[in-house]
């Protein structure tokens, strides 16, 4: 006889959609309509979402092994618009970003492959990293932009709120190269923009918690 016994998992162990799962769904991406608007070489990410503050954060140690992306469908006018601003094809990657213990400004600590986003235009289509990212507790799961991406809701309420790598003062320059790609830099995301929506989320894996002590070397 086959027996199987099926546990339940521990409480706040299972898997989660950091940047949905505490927070509002993905809303709608604003392309193709007239106000149609993309994020265009930065690194970003939502620190209010609705009720929810800073839903991208982690609370555990874990492991971040595929993301989300909302995409509208630029028109061929606006698809050139982009292309001829940031560069050809669409591209995204997920960065981990960790507060030092020292200031506030925020460390890149890890981030995934580019992918071409071109195939998926006008869908929500879910990335496998080819290698899940290790994240520390308290680090920011942040969306890079290397090229441009329609993965943006304009015109929300005022309690929508991100936060970019673009320099102090020049917060407004959308042709601004600052996506965040070199390990170990620093940026300090001092630009923050109001009734908008970076539309991405990540899939998280936290650490499994020991339930048994280990093992006395003694014996």
């Amino acid at each position: 006889m086959l027996l199987a016994f099926v546990v339940a998992a521990p409480a706040g162990a299972r898997v989660k959609e950091v940047g949905v799962d505490e927070a509002q769904a993905l809303q709608a991406p604003g392309c193709p309509k007239d106000n149609c608007q993309a994020i265009g070489q930065v690194t970003g990410y939502q620190s209010i979402v609705g009720k929810a503050k800073n839903p991208y954060t982690v609370k555990r140690n874990g492991r971040i092994t595929a993301f989300t992306i909302a995409l509208g469908k630029p028109t061929q006018k606006q698809t050139t618009f982009f292309s001829n601003l940031y560069g050809a094809t669409p591209q995204a990657r997920i960065s981990i970003l960790k507060i030092p213990k020292k200031g506030r400004d925020l460390r890149l600590t890890a981030q995934s492959e580019v992918f071409d986003l071109s195939p998926y235009l006008g869908s929500r289509p879910t990335f496998a990293l080819e290698r899940s990212l290790p994240v520390e507790k308290k680090s920011i799961v942040a969306l890079t932009v290397p090229t441009w991406a329609p993965a943006f809701a304009v015109d929300l309420a005022r309690n929508m709120q991100w936060r970019s790598s673009r320099t102090p003062g020049e917060c407004n320059d959308v042709r601004q190269a600052s996506a965040q790609q070199t390990i170990n830099s620093v940026r300090n995301y001092k630009c923050s923009y109001r009734t908008a929506r970076l539309l991405y989320s990540a899939t998280f894996v936290p650490d499994p918690k020991p339930t048994t002590p280990p093992e006395d070397d003694d014996n």
